[in-house]
């Protein structure tokens, strides 16, 4: 399989890249996919980008694989990926990339009962730090910070 291609989000892919992003949602069980929840979530990209994120893709041959919000300022990385896409966002390639951006800490969160992913992040180097709820959506989020190995 070829690689992925990281780039930038273009302002014309925000509404699949809204989808991508509920795919992620209701392959966790977290939520069930609908109109008001698609709605939300394509509004959120656009506010989440007046906030100051970048908005990046993982490109797989002209498919949205992943997406990657990162909020350089605060070192915060969020990323989801296409449910239909088993594995897309565990590639190295997409932690790679946004460690080019981040290089020496960063900062996630996770839903608790998402289980697969706070693993994965686990083996990935990120270390727990809390949990709190989201007041937004009322899910119980796990933090997690990585940073550079000393040395």
């Amino acid at each position: 399989m070829p690689d992925l291609i990281i780039r930038p989000a273009r302002a014309d892919e925000y509404d699949e890249i809204g989808r991508v992003w509920m795919e992620s949602w209701v392959s966790t069980g977290l939520a069930e996919a609908s109109e008001f929840l698609l709605a939300n979530l394509r509004a959120r990209i656009r506010r989440e980008m007046e906030n100051g994120w970048s908005l990046f893709v993982a490109d797989d041959n002209g498919t949205i694989a992943a997406m990657l919000a990162l909020h350089l300022p605060k070192l915060y990385l969020d990323a989801v990926r296409r449910a239909r896409l088993s594995g897309a966002i565990a590639r190295p390639e997409v932690l790679a990339f946004t460690r080019t951006k981040m290089p020496e800490e960063m900062y996630l969160r996770c839903v608790r009962e998402n289980e697969k992913a706070w693993r994965w992040y686990e083996r990935e180097g990120f270390v727990f730090e809390k949990e709190e709820v989201e007041p937004s959506n009322g899910f119980m989020m796990k933090y997690y910070r990585w940073m550079r190995p000393a040395g």
